[in-house]
């Protein structure tokens, strides 16, 4: 009788830890991907100043890097439907959009130099639909 018991309790002990450690390790994830999300989100529907699209512009790259995402022949991430981070930068003065890569690339410093007080504002957040993550920023340079 006692065998039987311990035959039965001990897999649903087993498949409770499981369901627990499953659950404890998709809410951390969810909150380490809100806490990262909210970085980039603070931008959106906001006017910044070049230098701190700089900062933004530096930090996705540091992310890309971190999370060993590809380059192509143009030396752009190449995005992965997980973890990649892109910024598109819509100037004004010549109507082109640029990636993030063509000013990081070019010595983000002649960036900084140029476009300083140049105001910006984030137009657009995009999502990867498979992790939630901030897959692209938009921003756009303003007129004021």
């Amino acid at each position: 009788m006692k065998k039987t018991v311990l035959l039965i309790a001990i897999p649903i002990v087993v498949i409770l830890f499981s369901v627990c450690g499953l659950l404890i390790t998709k809410n951390t994830t969810n909150r380490l991907t809100k806490e990262q999300n909210s970085e980039y989100e603070y931008y959106l529907d906001k006017t910044v100043y070049g230098t701190d699209l700089t900062t933004v512009i530096g930090k996705a790259v540091n992310e890309n890097e971190n999370n060993n995402i590809p380059k192509d022949e143009n030396n752009h991430y190449i995005e992965n439907d997980e973890n990649s981070i892109k910024i598109e930068i819509k100037m004004l003065s010549n109507g082109k959009t640029y990636p993030m890569e063509e000013f990081y690339n070019n010595d983000i410093t002649r960036f900084v130099q140029n476009f300083n007080l140049i105001k910006f504002k984030c137009t657009s957040i995009e999502y990867h639909k498979n992790t939630g993550k901030v897959k692209k920023l938009i921003f756009e340079e303003t007129e004021d």
